[in-house]
């Protein structure tokens, strides 16, 4: 795939900055440069994988996109928004650029992102570009997320009345500390 036939192809990938997906995203992009791909690293400034431990990836920063929201405050869901928002501000520009930087030859084979970097989607649809999602949990979280949609399109959440103090009680918590 890399220079043969005078091609390469180019993976981007787009990893979500939280622990247990960076990992994930770099070793995926380990086996495809294995395999021949050049990979190309977009990555949000907050939490930032370390370049010096795939020496063979481009890293290229998404500027301004470090959130000033507090993951620490407990609201992930509002982190990963702004987080969103920020990136995809500024990922059409960083791409153009790479791809104004890739030789007559070269191409980009597809984007490669995180669930929780949906973003990327929108891009990649708009260059024509195939697109995978990378999740990082287990099938056991996904039917047990589809699980919960289901049961929130059927009206059966959130819990409300004396059905959310029947489910506390029944998880043996208490309002009471």
């Amino acid at each position: 795939m890399e220079k043969q036939g005078k091609r390469c192809l180019r993976v981007v990938l787009v990893p979500c900055p939280f622990q247990g997906h960076i990992n994930p995203m770099l070793q995926l992009g380990s086996i495809l440069h294995s395999n021949g791909f050049s990979i190309t690293v977009f990555h949000p400034q907050y939490n930032s994988p370390d370049p010096s431990s795939h020496p063979a990836f481009s890293f290229i920063p998404l500027p301004n996109s470090s959130s000033d929201h507090n993951i620490l405050a407990g609201d992930g869901v509002a982190f990963v928004w702004q987080l969103n928002a920020k990136c995809k501000a500024r990922f059409p520009e960083c791409l153009a650029e790479l791809m104004r930087q890739l030789g007559s030859d070269d191409r980009i084979a597809c984007i490669i992102y995180d669930e929780f970097m949906y973003f990327s989607e929108e891009m990649a649809k708009h260059l024509k570009l195939p697109s995978i999602i990378l999740r990082t949990t287990s099938a056991s979280n996904f039917f047990a997320r589809d699980a919960l949609f289901k049961l929130k399109a059927e009206g059966h959440l959130p819990l409300l009345g004396i059905y959310i103090y029947i489910y506390i009680y029944a998880l043996g918590l208490s309002f009471c500390r």
